[in-house]
């Protein structure tokens, strides 16, 4: 697939910078894909869509405070990201500013916190030391911000708008979020709250949890000119016993499984693929794959040139379209000339056969 088939126009005005006034009144376009339709609906009517004896299955991954605003002893300022912990006070992160060098000491509120840095680890990656030994998960969550898209945060720097607020701690987080280790949301998951879950469970629609901790790679965009060629990123997972029964239950039933997000869509076809409950995930999802385990996608508008928009046209096909990525385009034109929300702070498409 060519790169350049994943564009679609959007007008810039239409990307949302900050949530909805409330999770649930996001607007939700339903696309049936083998009859090439769709309907406009909001998405607290979740419950009147789905069907009794319908699963859906939830990210329930937390988003740490993963985004590094630092400065150097000499002043200079670093931005970077958290990654993943590496055992030992080290971490692993990626980090922009000048002159960066191993044994450079980053600062952070303050002086507060200190982190040193070690070795590069790769472009832009560093291995890097909590000096003090306060605890990752303490530091970030005393020191660090709300790891917004970059393209939310330079647009709402550009506006002179605050770049990490306390409604953004709470908002770019899921109601249920448990497992800590996202540095990214799970974006669709957002728009749910405990009215709607209330209501799901009411119409007989059950749920159930994975865990795919969302990384930095979601946020790349395809620079290949062939997508297949695009360096998939890896993402760590693992599905309980009782969502795996859960599902086959469900599917003896006659019910469907909905994949809340992307997220879960890829834990739960590389499980039904490798039998692997927990690990690593470089899933690949492309137009002609063969779903297995998710019935129905839950997702929200996503960015031109992406692995998820590619992902998203290969279950429209999948679940009947004569041509994903032509639905998927239409589906979005439509979106847009409604204004729409679009991407992470966005509203929310539901793909089903």
């Amino acid at each position: 697939m060519r790169t350049d088939a994943l564009d679609f126009p959007l007008p810039q005005r239409l990307i949302a910078l900050h949530p909805a006034a409330e999770r649930s009144a996001a607007r939700l376009l339903v696309a049936d894909c083998r009859g090439g339709t769709w309907e406009h609906r909001v998405f607290r009517e979740l419950d009147q869509i789905l069907a009794p004896g319908d699963l859906l299955v939830l990210n329930d991954t937390r988003v740490l405070a993963a985004r590094l605003v630092a400065r150097k002893a000499s002043g200079g300022g670093v931005e970077g990201l958290w990654l993943e912990d590496c055992g030992g006070g080290r971490a692993l992160c990626m980090l922009s500013g000048r002159s960066l060098r191993p044994g450079t000491e980053l600062l952070l509120r303050s002086g507060e916190y200190r982190l040193r840095l070690l070795g590069k680890a790769g472009p832009g990656r560093w291995l890097v030391e909590d000096v003090q030994g306060a605890g990752w998960l303490h530091l970030l969550a005393a020191a660090g911000a709300t790891p917004l898209p970059p393209y939310i945060r330079n647009r709402r720097r550009e506006a002179g708008q605050s770049e990490d607020s306390a409604d953004d701690r709470a908002r770019y987080q899921t109601v249920w979020a448990r497992a800590e280790g996202a540095v990214a949301a799970p974006t669709a998951s957002l728009h749910f709250d405990a009215g709607l879950l209330d209501a799901l469970a009411a119409r007989g629609v059950r749920t159930a949890s994975a865990t795919l901790h969302v990384g930095p790679g979601t946020f790349l965009p395809v620079e290949t000119a062939r997508v297949e060629d695009h360096p998939m990123h890896a993402e760590r997972f693992s599905i309980p016993e009782q969502t795996v029964r859960a599902i086959a239950e469900t599917r003896a039933g006659g019910g469907r499984v909905i994949a809340a997000g992307t997220t879960v869509c890829r834990a739960l076809e590389h499980a039904a693929r490798t039998g692997e409950r927990e690990g690593e995930t470089r899933l690949f999802i492309l137009p002609g794959f063969d779903f297995r385990w998710t019935d129905a996608l839950l997702t929200n508008f996503h960015v031109p040139r992406s692995t998820l928009l590619a992902l998203v046209a290969a279950f429209a096909q999948h679940a009947g379209a004569a041509d994903g990525l032509a639905l998927v385009k239409q589906v979005y034109a439509a979106a847009v000339a409604a204004e729409y929300r679009f991407f992470s702070y966005g509203d929310a498409t539901l793909w089903r056969p």
